[in-house]
């Protein structure tokens, strides 16, 4: 059974002016995305700025979230890394944490072969017992990992279960659901990708939109599974232009401005990130008004 089908949201981690960890906000976050109907909540991803948390911070964000959530919808808690004994051991405390899943991100920097990564992924994988997603982000990590090395770890490894496909490449993503022949989850990792991946028999998106927008990320899923299509798509089209500005700079700095134009205390970013260019803040706003969750 899929860990979750529809819209999880990889929500950002809300930090003070001063750089640390606003647990008070990031539990209005939550609170805001379960009351829009979200479908599972991705913690300490990339959106989570999980890169720069230290070992201590990431796993008490993924407590806290676990706590706070409450089983109301999944928490799936981003352990991967470059060191595969680091990625155990986040992972294992993930799991002890109470984490429905988790989501491994490719090794960045060092990369790996296509062999490299099986056994990595693997080895993570069959050192916990929950469901793992595999996260394949060549843009950031330099590192692909190909449909034939997603099926087999889908295949050999019982709890390895799926991926989040944010390579952008449609035509890859084609061939690992006729490879996969249905043994392997896939979710969008592109908030302008949801249905045409979804038409390639995904469940889903892990989704930056979701963290402004999460009924409207719900619906453009439901609305799918559904089997209105057509609607999907109208809606999946309402929501280019913002999806564009949600990623006119690297990702999370758009989504924390966005949420800070709500009022929704995002706070800052760690360094090296760095406040939004102005003009794109500037088409940033109009986008949101012009979809409809900002008010002139």
């Amino acid at each position: 059974m899929a860990i979750f089908k529809g819209a999880g949201v990889a929500i950002v981690t809300p930090m003070h002016d001063n750089g640390e960890v606003n647990y008070e906000q990031f539990a209005e976050l939550v609170e805001f995305q379960i009351a829009g109907g979200i479908d599972a909540i991705i913690v300490c991803g990339t959106t989570g700025e999980a890169s720069t948390l230290t070992h201590e911070e990431h796993l008490d964000v993924i407590r806290y979230c676990v706590k706070t959530v409450a089983g109301r919808v999944p928490v799936i808690a981003g352990t991967g890394s470059n060191c595969t004994e680091t990625a155990i051991y986040l992972s294992r405390e993930a799991e002890e944490a109470g984490a429905d899943g988790l989501l491994l991100v490719s090794p960045y920097y060092n990369k790996a072969t296509q062999k490299g990564l099986y056994a990595h992924f693997k080895a993570i994988a069959d050192a916990v017992k929950i469901p793992c997603l595999l996260y394949n982000v060549p843009g950031r990590t330099g590192c692909n990992i190909l449909p034939e090395t997603i099926v087999r770890l889908c295949r050999d490894t019982e709890n390895i279960v799926g991926v989040k496909e944010a390579s952008g490449n449609i035509s890859q993503i084609a061939r690992l659901a006729a490879l996969a022949e249905g043994c392997v989850d896939i979710y969008s990792g592109n908030d302008d990708q949801i249905v045409p991946i979804m038409s390639l028999g995904g469940l889903g998106v892990i989704s930056v939109l979701a963290n402004v927008a999460p009924a409207q990320t719900h619906e453009i899923c439901r609305t799918y599974l559904d089997g209105d299509v057509r609607g999907s798509c109208r809606l999946q089209l309402q929501a280019m232009n913002l999806c564009g500005e949600l990623f006119s700079e690297v990702n999370p700095i758009p989504v924390k401005k966005a949420l800070n134009l709500m009022g929704m205390g995002a706070g800052t970013l760690r360094m090296p990130l760095t406040e939004m260019e102005p003009a794109n803040a500037e088409r940033l706003e109009q986008a949101m008004k012009a979809y409809g969750i900002l008010g002139d």
